[in-house]
């Protein structure tokens, strides 16, 4: 016989998830519609080189997006701000993930470069203080997940837009051992969370002339969950006439995705979160691998633009920081480019960086002194846009 006490704390329990859930509603209810950056007379765009050899590689994207940009950083539209502070050292005296005055920095900016960060393993020389990734996009409710593949020898050029707060992930930890033989987990999904997400997905299609946007879900079987975010995206995708909207269920999809037929097919896809994350680390290794690609974590006010890989200490400490590939920094430049409006621009880099990476490769990284330096890598692809515009 199931113990009736057990019973009744598993339902305090979930009583308890259901409040929490219920008040980040009305917070999202409370949001504001997304920044547009057009109507601004200036944007700001804040970078954070991290520490390891964030601060190397982030000074190459830097250096890229203000050559890009140069005639809107003199009219003043376009302002870079450097922010110090999110290191490990920093945030070890501070023991905070992001030290209250570097996060009030962040906040006073529209947009965030960001190098890798230190989170400190176990035997590692660090008190355990939280990821500054996860830190920020919780303080900057950054929701949405964006990673890019663009493969154009294969014809891939793929956006995937995987929901970053809801889902299988939001309450991961808060599951219930009702008894000894009985656990339960749960998938959270919000009409606020999949419209935003959902919405962010078909802006981008919108903005830079992409044709479809694809759903991913299971919603023959996750009927309540799923059904609603594919309910949610019918229903939006209705505003969006010009844009082919259709749907997948997640395990065809990930076949469809080495169908070398049907994969160049997909443009933009919009996933919930456990789907998202399965999706595009499959999706990152027809490039290389998901150290290759630059990453994005947007919300409705801001957006962080990063590298996907770590922080690498140890060729800081062998002085070989200078040897790091910026790839991933500078296509999360691309990335943030294109968020901002500069599309014309964005395209430049990204067939830059085809020709500089796999057509031409005059230069060639190798993380070590046999190889280019970042800043070699970074005169190059300047060197290769200006013979692209002339």
């Amino acid at each position: 016989m199931v113990s009736r006490e057990k019973i009744e704390l598993a339902k305090e329990r979930f009583g308890q998830l259901l409040e929490e859930q219920l008040k980040r509603v009305e917070n999202m209810k409370a949001q504001g519609d997304f920044i547009d950056y057009k109507s601004l007379d200036q944007i700001i765009i804040g970078v954070c080189g991290g520490d390891g050899i964030g601060p190397a590689i982030t000074a190459q994207a830097e250096r890229v997006l203000k050559y890009l940009l140069k005639d809107d950083v003199a009219s003043g539209r376009i302002v870079f701000r450097n922010i110090e502070g999110l290191t490990i050292e920093r945030r070890a005296e501070e023991n905070a993930a992001i030290p209250p005055a570097v996060l009030e920095e962040i906040k006073k900016c529209h947009v965030i470069l960001k190098g890798p960060t230190t989170t400190p393993r176990k035997g590692d020389p660090w008190p355990n203080v939280e990821s500054a990734n996860v830190a920020m996009r919780k303080e900057l409710d950054l929701f949405a997940n964006v990673r890019p593949v663009r493969i154009p020898e294969q014809g891939i050029d793929w956006t995937f837009y995987r929901e970053n707060t809801e889902g299988a992930y939001a309450v991961g930890s808060k599951g219930i051992h009702v008894t000894e033989d009985l656990g339960v987990d749960f998938t959270v999904v919000t009409s606020q969370g999949t419209e935003r997400i959902i919405r962010a997905a078909f802006e981008f299609a919108k903005a830079n002339g992409k044709t479809r946007v694809t759903a991913v879900t299971k919603a023959n079987i996750i009927k309540t969950t799923d059904g609603k975010f594919l309910d949610i995206f019918r229903e939006i995708a209705k505003e969006y006439p010009d844009i082919t909207a259709d749907d997948w269920y997640i395990d065809i999809m990930t076949a469809k995705l080495v169908d070398e037929k049907r994969r160049k097919d997909f443009q933009v896809v919009v996933l919930p979160n456990l789907y998202g994350d399965i999706i595009t680390d499959e999706a990152a290794e027809f490039q290389g691998g998901v150290g290759t690609a630059g990453s994005a974590n947007i919300g409705k006010k801001y957006a962080m633009f990063e590298a996907i890989h770590g922080s690498a200490p140890r060729m800081v400490l062998e002085g070989r920081d200078k040897y790091a590939d910026p790839c991933s920094m500078i296509r999360a430049g691309a990335m943030l480019l294109s968020h901002i409006g500069y599309n014309k621009e964005a395209e430049q880099l990204y067939k830059a960086l085809d020709i500089c990476t796999v057509s031409e490769k005059k230069l060639v990284i190798t993380g070590r002194d046999t190889g280019a330096t970042g800043e070699e890598f970074a005169d190059y692809l300047m060197e290769t846009i200006e013979a692209m515009n002339n």
